[in-house]
């Protein structure tokens, strides 16, 4: 599946586009978010394999100039990191950045009811310099009129619980397989990106 996102950020006078790709055969996994405007672009990516407990992250990275990742070492019980960063403990049910959007589409899709308004869903989220527990708090379904039409969406917010924690808010569309069709993150400066729906189609 591929879906294509505008993008509005309070630190740019102007809009970005971004493009999430989600792609497996059963057994790997592989998502990528690419953010680009005026032929620079920002990467991230998320390889992994698909096991009866969900998504299983082997290796994240996110590329703006110089590239840094982590590495999931399942067998040792740790991530490392190449920015030469402290290891982390890795958790059951660990998700990256970017595999957890993927994640918690799977989540509910499969059991929607098992995730009515209050429910608080914890999963250790690890970024390219360290690992944390977020914890997403499900709301109500909205209805978002988007770039590419409207779309009736389950909205989860991860609120700030540490100074300097984002505001992370996602809203998974039914009609897209609950994928983000707006994924809005605010830092604590009052800094954010704003993805909106354009567009959706198959990955070839």
């Amino acid at each position: 599946m591929r879906l294509s996102y505008t993008v509005q950020a309070n630190k740019f006078p102007f809009s970005l586009n971004s493009e999430l790709l989600w792609s497996h055969d059963g057994t790997h996994f592989e998502a990528r978010l690419e953010f680009s405007a005026f032929g620079q672009s920002r990467l991230q990516t998320s390889r992994g394999e698909i096991t009866p407990e969900g998504l299983a992250p082997l290796r994240f990275s996110d590329k703006f100039r110089s590239e840094v990742a982590a590495h999931f070492d399942r067998q040792k019980g740790k991530v490392t990191f190449s920015a030469n960063t402290p290891d982390a403990p890795l958790l059951a049910g660990a998700q990256d950045r970017l595999s957890i959007l993927v994640q918690l589409a799977a989540m509910v899709a499969s059991h929607p009811e098992a995730y009515p308004e209050a429910t608080t869903i914890a999963i250790q989220t690890i970024g390219p310099r360290e690992a944390d527990t977020w914890l997403f708090t499900v709301g109500q379904k909205e209805t978002l009129t988007l770039p590419g039409g409207e779309q009736t969406a389950l909205k989860l917010v991860r609120n700030p619980r540490k100074e300097f924690d984002q505001r992370v808010e996602l809203w998974l569309a039914p009609a897209m397989s609950y994928l983000p069709v707006r994924i809005r993150i605010t830092e604590a400066s009052g800094a954010y990106v704003d993805q909106k729906w354009l567009a959706s189609h198959k990955a070839p």
